[in-house]
């Protein structure tokens, strides 16, 4: 049977809408990040990009630098949408230049409660425009003013009901607090979807989001990380590179791409849906602050995953939830860099498709089973675009999703995969035994309560991993629900 055509793979479904607050030009990571950003800027809807302050850099904002990173994009615009099927092609450069805009010029909430300002009000536009029941990304790379103040201005111009609305909308990932106005924004609109680390006042090395690069300048997870994948001589070799990676991508100061991980489970690979920000992904995992009832607050902070490193040890914290991703993120970085250097499709490498039981959506795949039953999980349908490499099916069962202890092996049993293929491409079928009601996601101090709770979920990972020089992964993520109730899901049967 003939693989389907390039041109077969579907369009996306949805597009995440995304606003960047940047206080770019700050130091150089900025820059990087944004490089990375536009590299994927057919996978989002982009609604703003948007020059800010911070606490390092808090009287003026730098819309010129974006600008530059844009020109660069225009000189490679054909190259990438030659990569990309019809449905999904990049945006036309002069359209984000039009969507450039200078944030408030003064520090923090002094300048929230300033003048309303032209990004501010791009910022409100946006978010009106995003229907009911939809929402938008607001990514904060530096201080978060720009957004308070429209938090402010819709407050005092609106209703209760529509600034409840307005906030429904809202999406954000902070990298830390770069001023006053993120605890601000969090204290006066609790109920804020609002993802962004907690720790001491420039503490950064503590954040779950250095994990994208930074172990060797704040000294976590030593032998964890590879930490050859993020070096300044990796970076020159395969990301400054061409008409694009060089001109756009700076050399690193401090650690590179710091808000890389606002993004990148944003993007559209199948591992992860970015509104459940604790079933983690590219860009890391995050449980809600609170999760005691109070005023329903909707903050996330870092957690953290148990992780078998570079140097075979098992290291613990939240870099992990990033880190141990690290192969993928940069083997995907350099691959859509080659991209960039010709428009030759059949001189670059691109994603593989996964199809799990039939099902080839992005989204996730949901089981629901009983105890003790054997799972069937079927991937031999997944196939590359590129007709010469070959597929590797790698299984995970990420056990921390499910846990509600910091150690989830004492509480989420470990489920293997057995190979049920053919041989010819190993574990592209496999079976999944789910444990007995005697062996499942047990609290040790109430074991007997366990039903009580609820039905329980297992996180399965597939990564299919291409051959290429600059190898490139695509997912499915698997949603095992065990139940009591008397039943037996498709794809499993009783044991």
């Amino acid at each position: 049977m003939a693989l389907p055509s390039f041109e077969s793979i579907p369009a996306f479904k949805t597009k995440p809408h995304v606003i960047v607050l940047t206080d770019i030009c700050n130091e150089p990571d900025d820059a990087e990040s944004l490089t990375r950003f536009l590299l994927y800027a057919n996978e989002f809807h982009i609604d703003g990009l948007v020059a800010t302050t911070s606490f390092w850099q808090q009287s003026s904002t730098h819309k010129q630098q974006i600008h530059q990173i844009i020109d660069a994009y225009a000189k490679v615009e054909a190259n990438l949408n030659a990569h990309v099927p019809p449905s999904r092609q990049y945006p036309i450069a002069d359209a984000l230049h039009q969507l450039v805009r200078d944030g408030l010029s003064e520090y923090g909430m002094k300048g929230a409660r300033g003048p309303l300002n032209a990004g501010t009000e791009l910022l409100i536009s946006a978010v009106d425009a995003i229907i009911e029941e939809g929402h938008i990304w607001v990514l904060i790379w530096g201080g978060a003013n720009v957004l308070a103040q429209a938090l402010l201005e819709v407050h005092n111009s609106r209703s209760e009901a529509e600034v409840n609305t307005f906030v429904a909308k809202l999406r954000v990932y902070a990298i830390s607090d770069q001023d006053d106005a993120g605890a601000w924004i969090r204290l006066n609109f609790p109920k804020i979807f609002y993802i962004a680390s907690v720790h001491g006042w420039n503490a950064y090395g503590l954040a779950a989001w250095t994990g994208i690069s930074g172990e060797s300048y704040y000294n976590f997870n030593p032998g964890g990380p590879n930490s050859d994948l993020v070096t300044a001589n990796w970076l020159k070799k395969y990301i400054q590179i061409g008409l694009y990676g060089k001109a756009a991508y700076p050399d690193p100061v401090f650690i590179p791409e710091g808000d890389t991980p606002t993004f990148l489970n944003l993007i559209q690979n199948g591992l992860t849906d970015p509104c459940c920000p604790e079933w983690g992904g590219w860009g890391g995992r995050y449980n809600l602050t609170d999760l005691t009832g109070g005023d329903g607050s909707r903050h996330y902070s870092d957690t953290a995953d148990y992780v078998r490193g570079k140097d075979g040890n098992m290291h613990v914290g939240s870099q992990a939830t990033i880190w141990r991703w690290r192969e993928a993120y940069q083997g995907d970085f350099a691959a859509r860099m080659q991209w960039t250097l010709g428009s030759d499709f059949n001189k670059a490498n691109h994603a593989p498709v996964v199809v799990v039981n039939g099902d080839s959506e992005l989204s996730a795949l949901r089981i629901k089973t009983g105890f003790g039953t054997t799972v069937h999980l079927d991937a031999s349908q997944s196939w590359d675009p590129d007709s010469s490499d070959s597929l590797e099916f790698r299984w995970l069962h990420y056990k921390e999703p499910s846990a509600t202890q910091w150690t989830a092996g004492f509480q989420v049993p470990e489920l293997t995969f057995k190979d049920e293929s053919d041989g010819k491409r190993k574990f592209d079928k496999v079976s999944v035994k789910i444990p007995g009601k005697d062996e499942g996601m047990i609290l040790p101090l109430h074991p007997g309560e366990i039903i009580k709770w609820g039905p329980k979920t297992y996180h399965l990972i597939l990564e299919v991993v291409d051959n290429a020089e600059f190898p490139m992964r695509a997912y499915k993520r698997v949603l095992v629900e065990v139940t009591d109730e008397p039943l037996v899901a498709e794809n499993a049967e009783d044991d």
